[in-house]
């Protein structure tokens, strides 16, 4: 089983094929994973059962690790172009969320005022007034879909509490499109039961819920990595392309990535 794990609050940067040099800030715990989603196919491993309590960074720590590296980057002529919320599982869990995005739009302006601010996440956590505005304060919002069928959302997702695909619709109705959809295409099976998100049926509704929430592009995907499931397999190429111009014919800009681009960020 796949265990990558980030050991830092801030990480890279790294060159990333579709956002440039990416500068990665975790605000979950070092080492452990954090999540409201239990995904099969994450490389981060299955959520572990533990009642000790998880210690996350503050927005204190946050802003101060953040300042001190693109500090030391402008001071080394470094380029930066984008820093990206992710790590360790769902970022916009952390309790403080809204007040490290606006401190770290405040230091971006300082130091590298033509970057952007990217976050990725499930979406689960729009309710959250202070989510919903730091959400709005990033140049890149990507909330993940895996399915429009609530069955294999829940098979693949494994949502903590009781999470519908139509909840994560409405809240994301927010934002009016101005998001991008990432979604994993995978098949195989799990505990057993077979799983396969690229069915002509499966295509067909998630195919009618981008239709539905119009975002602003669409990501594309499959594993490559060790997922957390051994029997979770990668979608060929092929496969993603012909869902790609699928979305393509709805008039919304698709890409298609053969690396994994999940909420832990590593490319």
């Amino acid at each position: 089983m796949a265990t990558f794990l980030f050991d830092s609050t801030v990480f890279g940067p790294v060159k990333s094929r579709r956002l440039g040099i990416s500068l990665g800030v975790n605000l979950l715990p070092n080492n452990s994973k954090l999540c409201n989603y239990n995904c099969i196919y994450c490389e981060c491993g299955l959520n572990k059962k533990t009642s000790a309590a998880a210690v996350l960074p503050t927005h204190k720590n946050v802003r101060e690790m953040l300042e001190n590296r693109l500090c030391e980057m402008m001071l080394a002529g470094e380029p930066l172009d984008v820093i990206t919320f992710a790590g360790n599982g769902e970022p916009t869990l952390h309790p403080d969320f809204g007040i490290i995005v606006s401190e770290t739009t405040f230091l971006k302006q300082a130091y590298f005022p033509a970057a952007r601010i990217a976050v990725l996440t499930n979406g689960t956590m729009l309710h959250r007034k202070d989510v919903a505005e730091g959400l709005r304060k990033a140049d890149m919002t990507i909330i993940k879909i895996d399915s429009a069928v609530d069955e294999t959302y829940i098979t693949l997702n494994q949502p903590s509490g009781n999470i519908s695909v139509e909840d994560i619709v409405k809240k994301i109705g927010k934002f009016n499109g101005k998001f991008i959809l990432q979604t994993m295409f995978i098949h195989g099976s799990f505990n057993g039961i077979p799983v396969d998100n690229t069915t002509e049926y499966e295509v067909e509704q998630w195919i009618k819920l981008v239709h539905k929430i119009k975002p602003e592009s669409v990501m594309v995907y499959t594993i490559d990595r060790e997922p957390a499931v051994k029997d979770i397999k990668k979608v060929s190429q092929a496969r993603l392309q012909e869902i790609a111009s699928q979305v393509k014919s709805l008039g919304i800009k698709v890409t298609v990535y053969s690396f994994v681009f999940h909420l832990y960020y590593k490319i």
